[in-house]
C-alpha cells in the first residue's frame, strides 16, 4: 500500500504544468524587464533587427495595448492591479477545473496566468509595466510589448485553437 507522500505526489503530478510554466514565464519576463531597465534608458531604443525590431524602453501605466495610458485618475494603478488580479484568479479557478488530459487548454491557461502575474508584479512594485519589444515596418509600429504580453497572447491563441478543436485527438465521424 503506498504511503501518503506517494499518493500526494501522484495526485499533484498532472498539475505540474500549471505550477512550473507560469513560474518560468514570470522568471524570464522579470529578467528581461530588469535588463531593459538597467541597460536601455526610458524612451531610448536599441536596434535588434534593422527595419523590423527594436528594444525600446516604454513604461506603460495603462492596461493591455496601452489602453488608459494617456488617462490619469486617482488610484489608476491600484484599480488596474485589482482587475488584473481578479482576472488572474478567475483564469486560475477555471484552469483548476480542467481535466488532466486537457493539456492544450491547460498550457494556454498556464501561459495566461504567468503573463498576467509578470505584469502584475511590475504594477505593484514599479507602478507601470515595462514594455520594450517594438516591432515595426517602415513608419508603422505595433504596440510595444514584453515577454508577459507574449505569453498572454500565445495562451489566448492556444485557448482559441482549443475551442475550435485543434489539438484534439478524438476522431470525428459523420
Amino acid at each position: 500500500m503506498p504511503d501518503h507522500a506517494e499518493v500526494a505526489v501522484g495526485r499533484a503530478s498532472p498539475r505540474r504544468l500549471e505550477i512550473w510554466l507560469p513560474i518560468l514565464v514570470i522568471v524570464i519576463d522579470q529578467i528581461t524587464k530588469a535588463l531593459v531597465r538597467t541597460h536601455v534608458p526610458v524612451y531610448s531604443s536599441v536596434t535588434i533587427v534593422p527595419g523590423l525590431v527594436d528594444f525600446t524602453h516604454v513604461p506603460n501605466t495603462g492596461a493591455a495595448f496601452g489602453l488608459l495610458s494617456a488617462t490619469d485618475f486617482p488610484f489608476k494603478t491600484a484599480l488596474i492591479a485589482i482587475i488584473a488580479t481578479g482576472a488572474m484568479v478567475s483564469v486560475g479557478l477555471y484552469a483548476a477545473k480542467l481535466a488532466p488530459h486537457q493539456l492544450f487548454a491547460r498550457t494556454g491557461l498556464a501561459l495566461i496566468i504567468g503573463g498576467a502575474a509578470g505584469n502584475l508584479i511590475d504594477r505593484i512594485t514599479v507602478g507601470s509595466v515595462v514594455d520594450f519589444v517594438d516591432v515595426y515596418w517602415r513608419t508603422h509600429h505595433f504596440w510595444a510589448f514584453n515577454v508577459a504580453d507574449s505569453a498572454i497572447s500565445i495562451g489566448v491563441s492556444i485557448m482559441i485553437l482549443d475551442m475550435l478543436g485543434v489539438g484534439s485527438h478524438a476522431s470525428k465521424t459523420a
